[in-house]
């Protein structure tokens, strides 16, 4: 039986693969335990410095299984129990420390908002489509969509996305804030595989740079809304000093400071 998620840490890069492409990567119970013990035994890695979420086959995320759904689930406790499965793995992808970075191939859809919402910077390529769709089956959004997605393209848009029958394009999705970038590519395979290059590159950058430092700025911006402005600042203080403490800090500073040294000699 195949696994319904992969999961590899080569060099500080973990790569977690949404592995069930017959079913568009879709949850159903299987991946949604696999999904929840796998991102928060990621997230508890010390070597681990940056995130990648991909999925396998032709699309990133349809969301939940509505066909498990309707043959394996026979009550909404059943199903409101699963989604908080899932929603454990969410809290520890977007609670982290840790960049993320997403490779959304294809389409993203349902709950595959709210999957697509847990990274920090999302690559779609140019035939994607992303949309809510909740209502045409007769369910309200989970999996964080209501939580995250009018933070990230605002209350009005975030509406006019779940209350109609609608999938953005890539270039919709770029310009309402939903996403960073979008790539083309001669098919869809080729887009596929711009989407996965492109964003191998957005990790290879937070790597080969002070990863700790973007990862306590994801981790600053991420959990703002939690605090008072004035707890805000305070958090924003506290954490620069501590990344000045740090060696990576250090050595970038000093060189920082010797370059500029140099030029006004």
């Amino acid at each position: 039986m195949t696994a319904p998620l992969l999961c590899t840490v080569t060099d500080g890069l973990a790569r977690i693969t949404l592995n069930r492409p017959q079913r568009l990567n879709a949850f159903n119970s299987e991946l949604a335990h696999a999904w929840a013990e796998t991102t928060t035994a990621v997230v508890a890695d010390s070597s681990v410095g940056v995130i990648l979420l991909e999925g396998a086959g032709p699309s990133f995320c349809a969301g939940g299984d509505v066909l498990d759904m309707a043959q394996s689930m026979g009550s909404g406790a059943e199903i409101t129990a699963l989604a908080d499965v899932i929603n454990s793995g969410i809290r520890a992808l977007v609670e982290s420390p840790i960049p993320v970075v997403a490779a959304a191939h294809g389409t993203t859809a349902g709950g595959g908002l709210g999957i697509l919402l847990c990274s920090d910077y999302a690559i779609v390529g140019s035939n994607s489509k992303l949309g809510s769709l909740y209502a045409n089956i007769g369910l309200t959004p989970d999996l964080s969509v209501s939580a995250q997605l009018a933070r990230a393209v605002g209350e009005r848009r975030a509406l006019q996305l779940v209350l109609q029958d609608r999938l953005l394009s890539a270039e919709e999705a770029v310009e309402w804030g939903l996403v960073a970038e979008a790539v083309d590519g001669e098919d869809a395979a080729a887009i596929a595989a711009a989407v996965r290059e492109r964003a191998e590159a957005v990790a290879a950058f937070w790597l080969q740079g002070a990863y700790r430092a973007y990862g306590e700025a994801k981790r600053l911006i991420r959990s703002q809304s939690a605090r008072s402005f004035a707890e805000q600042l305070s958090e924003e203080a506290r954490m620069i000093g501590t990344s000045f403490d740090r060696a990576e800090a250090q050595a970038r500073v000093a060189a920082f400071a010797a370059a500029s040294a140099a030029r006004r000699s």
